[in-house]
C-alpha cells in the first residue's frame, strides 16, 4: 500500500502525454496521492491553500515583472530582438537557446538568478531564436515556430532545474535536506550540490544534442515548405 501513494507520479505523466491542462493535471495528481495517504479531501484542498499563501512570495516576482515586459514588447522589444540576432553571422535557433540554457544553468549555480520564463524567454530568447532561423531559412512555418518556443522554454526549465541544484542555498537543495532531516538521515548540504554537478553536466550535453536535432528539423520543415509552395 505504501506504493499507491506514488499515484501522483503515472497522474502527471499521462496528463502531460494526453497534453491536458497543466495546472488542473498538477492539482489532480496532488488530490490523488493526499487521498492516496489517508486524507480527506477537504484536508487536501485546506493544504493546497495553506501552501500557496505560504509560498505566496514566489509568484510576487511574475506578476510585478508582467507589466513591465508587456509595456516592453508593445514598444517592440520583441522586434528589437529579432532585429539584432538576424545581423549576427553564424546564429542558429539551436545555438541561441543553448547558449542561453548554459549561462542561466552556470548563472543560478553560482547563486545569480537571471532570465525566466516571463523575464527573458518570452520577449527576448524566443524572438532571438526566431530571427536567427529566419536569417538562414526565410520565412518560417507556424509549426516551426511554436517548436523554437517550446525548445526555448525548455532551455529555461533545464537550465535552471539543473543548475539550481548545485547551488547550497537554493531551495532544491534545502527541500532535499529538509525530506532527509525528517528520516533522520545525516545528509550535508555539501554533498548533495556536490553530487549535482554531474547530472548538471549531462544535462547541458544532451541539451547540446537536442539543440542540434532541433536545427536540422528546421531546415528539414522549411524546406519542405518551400518546395510545397514552389510546386
Amino acid at each position: 500500500m505504501m506504493w499507491l501513494k506514488l499515484i501522483g507520479i503515472p497522474v502527471v505523466a499521462i496528463g502531460f502525454a494526453l497534453r491536458l491542462n497543466t495546472l488542473l493535471v498538477v492539482m489532480a495528481a496532488g488530490i490523488a496521492t493526499g487521498l492516496a495517504a489517508g486524507m480527506t479531501f477537504n484536508e487536501v484542498l485546506e493544504l493546497f491553500g495553506r501552501l500557496f499563501i505560504e509560498n505566496r512570495y514566489m509568484t510576487l516576482p511574475v506578476i510585478l515583472i508582467a507589466p513591465v515586459i508587456g509595456l516592453l514588447e508593445r514598444h517592440g522589444l520583441r522586434e528589437r530582438a529579432e532585429t539584432l540576432i538576424r545581423r549576427a553571422r553564424g546564429a542558429t535557433a539551436g545555438r541561441v537557446i543553448f547558449l542561453y540554457s548554459l549561462v542561466r544553468q552556470i548563472s543560478i549555480a553560482l547563486g545569480v538568478n537571471i532570465g525566466g520564463h516571463a523575464g527573458a524567454v518570452r520577449p527576448i530568447i524566443a524572438p532571438m531564436a526566431e530571427g536567427a532561423a529566419h536569417a538562414q531559412h526565410g520565412p518560417l512555418p507556424d509549426e516551426t515556430r511554436d517548436t523554437i518556443r517550446a525548445h526555448a522554454a525548455a532551455a529555461e526549465n533545464i537550465g535552471n532545474f539543473f543548475g539550481e541544484d548545485v547551488f547550497i542555498a537554493v531551495g532544491a537543495v534545502l527541500l532535499m535536506k529538509g525530506v532527509f532531516d525528517a528520516q533522520h538521515i545525516e545528509v550535508g548540504v555539501w554533498p548533495l550540490a556536490l553530487w549535482g554537478i554531474p547530472t548538471a553536466i549531462a544535462a547541458s550535453f544532451i541539451m547540446a544534442w537536442r539543440t542540434r536535432v532541433l536545427d536540422r528539423r528546421i531546415r528539414r520543415e522549411t524546406n519542405a515548405t518551400q518546395g510545397k509552395e514552389e510546386a
